[in-house]
C-alpha cells in the first residue's frame, strides 16, 4: 500500500513545489489550500502525515493541528511555518505534532524527517496493532474501517458534506450514528458553526416541542421567560435529530414545515422564526413500515432521506473489529490513566466470534471492562466478558429492571463512578443517568 501525505498551505507555489519534490513510487500526495479543505480531502481519504502550514486565512495551522487530535487522532502532523517564535514551537508541540520544520525548507531535511514519521508509524502498527489501518481511520471517534461497507459510508459521508441537503441516517443502536453526523458536519466548509444533537426518543412530545423550537413566557405552566429552542442555538449550523422514527404524528408534521418553509412556531409564539440550520436524521428503525402503519409521514420520510446513508451492524463487518479493539482499548487505558494495552490474539478471535447485538457500544463496553480486568499490559481471553446465551431454566431469567440495574453498575464500576464518562458510555444523558442511579440506589 502506497504511503499517503496530505500537504497543506495556501501558497500555490509552495503546494505544488512540494508535491513535486515528495512524491514517488511509494508515495501520494494530496494538496490542499486551508484547513477547511484539508477536513474535507481527510474525510474521503486515508492519510498517513499532514504536512501543513501555520499561518494561513481561516483557521491556521495549529487549529487544525487540534481538530486531527480530535477527529483523526492515527494521523501524524508535521508543522511547517516562517515563523520560529518559540510561543509557536511549544503550542505545536503540545498539541500533538510529530516535528516543526522552519522556512524556507531544506528539502533533504524535510524528506529524513518524513522518512523518520512514516517508520515510526510502519512500527507503531505493528507493535500496537498488528492490522493494517484502513480508509478514514479517524474521521471521527470510534467512526473507524476498512471494511468495503465502511468504505461505502466514509464516501456518502465525503458527498454529504459538500452540500447542505438533508440527510437520514439509518443503523442499529451502538453502530454510530451520531459519529457519522459528526463527521459530516466536521467536514463542511463552516467546521466552527454549532453541531447541536437532540435525542428524540428522550423527551416526551410536548417537551420536546418546546426543546426544538423554544418558546415563550406564559406558554405554559412553568415558562417564566422566552426560551430559545435547538434550531435557533444551531444557527447555520447543524441540528441532529436522533430516534427520528420516535416522534409522533403532530411534532411530524411541524418538522415537515421545517423542512419545506424553513419556518416554526415557538411554543405560545404568534410569529415564525426561520432557520437556515442543516438537518441531520438518524433512527434505528424501519421508517418504510412506520409509513405503511401510519406511524410516520410519508411526506417527512421524503424530505428526510434526500442523501441516504445506511451504518452497517458490527457483525457485518468483521475485519474491522481488531482495528476498533486496539483503538478502544488504547482510549480506555487513557481514560483509566493505564499503560496502553496490547490484545491477543485469543482476545481478538473470541470478539470476532461474538455476534455483537449493541454493536461498537457494545464493544466499548466489553473492552473497558477488560482494561479494567488485565492486571499487565496484554488483555487475553480471559479478560473477555461477552454476553451469554439466554439460559434454559426460565426461573434464572432476570427482569428487565434487573438487568438494566445491573448494566448501569457495571458501567458505573468500570468508569470509577466517573458520571460524564458513565452517561456517554450507556449512551444517555446526564439527567437520565442521574434518574437511573436513583431509581436503583446506585447514587
Amino acid at each position: 500500500m502506497k504511503r499517503s501525505l496530505l500537504v497543506v498551505d495556501d501558497d500555490t507555489d509552495i503546494r505544488a513545489a512540494l508535491a513535486e519534490a515528495l512524491v514517488d513510487e511509494r508515495t501520494e500526495v494530496h494538496t490542499a489550500e486551508s484547513a477547511t479543505s484539508a477536513l474535507a480531502v481527510l474525510a474521503t481519504n486515508r492519510i498517513d502525515v499532514v504536512l501543513t502550514d501555520i499561518r494561513m486565512p481561516g483557521l491556521d495551522g495549529i487549529a487544525l493541528l487540534k481538530l486531527l487530535r480530535e477527529r483523526a487522532i492515527d494521523v501524524d502532523v508535521v508543522l511547517m511555518t516562517a515563523y520560529d517564535d518559540m510561543a509557536t514551537v511549544v503550542a505545536g508541540m503540545r498539541e500533538g505534532a510529530v516535528e516543526f520544520l522552519v522556512k524556507p525548507l531544506e528539502l533533504h531535511v524535510l524528506r529524513r524527517v518524513l522518512a523518520g514519521v512514516m517508520e515510526d508509524r510502519r512500527l507503531r502498527g505493528k507493535t500496537l496493532t498488528g492490522v493494517d489501518r484502513g480508509l478514514a481511520d479517524g474521521i471521527s471517534g470510534s467512526l473507524l474501517g476498512h471494511d468495503p461497507k465502511m468504505i461505502a459510508v466514509f464516501k456518502r459521508i465525503g458527498q454529504a458534506a459538500g452540500s447542505r441537503a438533508t440527510v437520514l441516517i439509518r443503523g442499529e443502536t451502538g453502530t454510530g450514528k451520531e459519529l457519522v453526523a459528526r463527521a459530516i458536519h466536521s467536514s463542511q466548509a463552516d467546521v466552527s458553526a454549532p453541531f447541536v444533537a437532540v435525542n428524540c426518543a428522550a423527551l416526551p412530545a410536548n417537551l420536546l416541542e418546546s426543546e426544538l423550537f423554544g418558546h415563550v413566557r406564559g406558554s405554559f405552566t412553568g415558562a417564566s421567560g422566552d426560551r430559545q429552542g435547538r434550531f435557533a442555538l444551531a444557527g447555520r449550523g447543524t441540528i441532529f435529530l436522533d430516534e427520528i422514527g420516535d416522534t409522533g404524528i403532530d411534532l411530524q408534521a411541524k418538522l415537515l414545515r421545517v423542512l419545506q418553509e424553513r419556518e416554526y412556531y415557538p411554543v405560545g409564539a404568534e410569529r415564525a422564526a426561520r432557520t437556515e440550520a442543516r438537518v441531520i436524521a438518524a433512527t434505528h428503525q424501519n421508517l418504510e413500515r412506520l409509513v405503511a402503519s401510519g406511524m410516520f409521514r410519508a411526506d417527512l420520510y421524503y424530505r428526510l432521506r434526500v442523501i441516504d446513508i445506511e451504518v452497517p451492524p458490527l457483525r457485518e463487518r468483521v475485519s474491522d473489529i481488531a482495528l476498533l479493539t486496539q483503538h478502544l482499548v488504547n482510549r480506555a487505558s487513557e481514560t483509566l490513566r493505564r499503560p496502553a494495552a496490547v490484545v491477543s490474539r485469543e482476545a481478538i478471535e473470541m470478539l470476532s466470534a461474538h455476534q455483537w447485538p449493541g454493536n461498537v457500544r457494545e464493544l466499548e463496553n466489553c473492552l473497558m471492562r477488560a482494561v479494567v480486568l488485565a492486571s499487565g499490559d496484554v488483555i487475553r481471553g480471559e479478560h473477555i466478558q461477552l454476553g451469554a446465551a439466554a439460559p434454559d431454566d426460565p426461573g434464572s431469567l432476570l427482569t428487565l429492571d434487573a438487568l438494566e440495574r445491573a448494566h448501569v453498575e457495571k458501567v458505573l464500576n468500570a468508569y470509577h463512578s466517573h458520571k460524564g464518562n458513565t452517561a456517554r458510555a450507556l449512551g444517555v444523558s446526564r439527567p437520565r443517568l442521574d434518574r437511573l442511579l436513583r431509581k436503583h440506589g446506585l447514587e
